[in-house]
């Protein structure tokens, strides 16, 4: 029998090698797991209000569940499902084109599903990165849109998203070497966790810049329906040009609500779809038939993300109209679920805080109410509006909690 001291130094390099499971280190989303249970513990009379839950609050559309329950008894969908049927696919190009504009996609050629955006984007680099190759990627961003470059032997090269760039990235910013190096560009708009949106633009210039500098461009799209305030749901691939350079991942996780559902697809360019879809065809069978239909359902529903839109901006006019009032600089986003803010820098009379993860330890402890930090590019926390409440009254209990609990701490910045 093997035994965990002679097992240690089997493990590989990208996780940590022989020092695996030795080191203290935590990830911070586990400090925020550690920190709301003790404080409730310490105090269990006390409710915490979670503003830095990352999914939606609400259940999929009834309609939906129902076409679930009449899919799932029938025999032939049982089998494995590999690349998707062709049912979905010819629902998500027809969402491309009444949601965002963009007509002519070819539904065998041109999308595919995936299990859930993020095992797409842990499968991504597999189909380019070789060892030495770099990754361009923007800060603060989703972790995994680096990792698996980095399992792979190649580099990750970060450009930062600042405030004063209205959280864009500054693509002149890269150096000549890293643009010989680099094959991926990714972008993520409506943006985690910033709430920034992007302009056409703004397309159009990642556009140009990946034709001159030969990089593919991985757009991960997961809020792109999810805006509000006089902004129109924007693809990438909606901008001349974008199918010859790049691909496209819609999560129907936010946009209707089916979070642990598992299901979203891949669209733009004809091959870079199909390599994607080679090495997905060595990590699944496919999603269930039955959750692919469902999934059809909804895509041919876009109303449905219209009224959770709607309910998030209602969320976002209330949430930041009181942070405005504890001093914070809280602009409304005009996209997404997440509210991104700069930390202050102290308490009247309390405490300093010297990092974002001071501050929303902070904020967990006294207040009871839970955010997540983010240091890539400045101390920021960053707020949810997907918290749990029952209809508009609970919603107003919520925000007349949240208030009365930030207003007990005076706040410098």
């Amino acid at each position: 029998m093997v035994t965990m001291d002679r097992i240690q130094h089997l493990f590989a390099d990208r996780i940590g090698g022989s020092q695996f499971g030795l080191k203290n280190e935590m990830y911070k989303f586990e400090k925020i797991k550690r920190a709301k249970r003790e404080a409730l513990q310490r105090n269990p009379g006390k409710t915490l209000i979670d503003l830095g839950v990352g999914e939606p609050d609400a259940m999929a559309d009834e309609m939906v569940v129902r076409k679930m329950a009449e899919e799932v008894k029938k025999p032939e969908n049982r089998i494995y499902a590999d690349n998707g049927i062709l049912e979905f696919k010819q629902a998500a190009a027809t969402y491309m084109k009444e949601v965002f504009g963009v007509d002519g996609l070819d539904p065998e050629a041109e999308i595919n599903h995936v299990i859930g955006t993020k095992s797409a984007l842990a499968m991504i680099p597999a189909a380019f990165i070789n060892p030495g190759d770099m990754t361009i990627m923007p800060m603060p961003s989703y972790p995994i849109l680096g990792t698996h470059t980095k399992y792979l032997g190649g580099e990750v090269v970060h450009l930062p998203l600042l405030e004063e760039h209205s959280f864009l990235p500054r693509l002149d910013s890269l150096s000549d070497h890293v643009l010989k190096k680099s094959k991926l560009l990714y972008l993520n708009y409506p943006n985690n966790p910033t709430g920034a949106v992007a302009n056409r633009d703004f397309f159009k210039e990642v556009v140009h810049f990946a034709k001159k500098h030969e990089l593919i461009v991985v757009h991960d799209a997961a809020y792109a329906a999810l805006v509000f305030d006089g902004e129109k749901p924007l693809s990438f691939l909606s901008v001349p040009g974008a199918k010859e350079v790049g691909i496209e991942l819609h999560s129907l996780s936010k946009s209707f609500n089916m979070t642990g559902w598992r299901i979203g697809f891949i669209a733009g360019n004809a091959k870079l779809v199909s390599a994607f879809a080679t090495v997905k065809e060595h990590y699944d069978s496919g999603q269930f038939i039955p959750i692919q239909k469902a999934a059809s359902c909804a895509l041919l529903h876009p109303e449905i993300t219209k009224q959770t839109a709607a309910k998030y901006s209602r969320r976002h006019d209330h949430l930041s109209a009181i942070l405005r009032e504890c001093g914070f600089a809280a602009n409304k986003p005009k996209g997404s679920f997440f509210l991104y803010t700069k930390i202050p820098k102290a308490v009247e009379n309390g405490p300093q805080f010297h990092s974002a993860e001071d501050f929303s330890q902070y904020l967990i402890h006294e207040h009871f109410i839970s955010t997540v930090p983010w240091e890539d590019a400045g101390p920021y926390v960053r707020f949810s509006v997907t918290f749990q409440a029952d209809g508009w009254e609970g919603e107003q209990r919520i925000f007349k909690e949240i208030r009365a609990r930030l207003r007990t701490s005076k706040f410098i910045f």
